[in-house]
């Protein structure tokens, strides 16, 4: 992250019954995890729309159907002790491909690093319980 940029992001809300498809991070001042839906910058001459279609298929390697724009938020943070800014662009979308429900961690490729995703109950999410972030996505859960 740099400092004093604002940075435009997308992210997608995968659903599946109950749950929620997420990341996993970790914040090492504070010393917890916390979860954030997939997705990723917008480019620079992008739409978001496009930027969310590249990021899950450059992570995950899938379609995208039913895709939803929700809504525009602002996180201002503090992350690893530093200080984060972002404009969010929020989406709810569904795998075109329903085999994929089926998988139950997800790994997700960034550049050369892999991590995976899970699926994790929104109701984890709702009882504070775990920590999605931005928070203003528990509004469209």
């Amino acid at each position: 992250m740099q400092n004093n940029r604002i940075r435009a992001i997308v992210l997608g809300l995968v659903k599946n019954g109950g749950c929620l498809l997420v990341g996993e991070s970790y914040d090492t001042v504070k010393q917890a995890i916390y979860y954030r839906a997939l997705g990723g910058g917008i480019e620079f001459g992008e739409t978001s729309l496009d930027a969310l279609k590249r990021e899950f298929w450059e992570e995950i390697q899938v379609e995208l159907t039913n895709i939803e724009y929700l809504c525009c938020l602002e996180n201002v943070f503090i992350c690893d002790g530093k200080p984060g800014h972002e404009f969010v662009q929020l989406y709810r979308c569904d795998f075109a491909d329903p085999r994929l429900y089926q998988v139950q961690d997800v790994i997700v490729t960034e550049g050369n690093s892999r991590a995976i995703a899970y699926w994790i109950p929104i109701e984890k999410f709702k009882s504070g319980e775990l920590r999605l972030v931005p928070e203003g996505c528990l509004d469209y859960l």
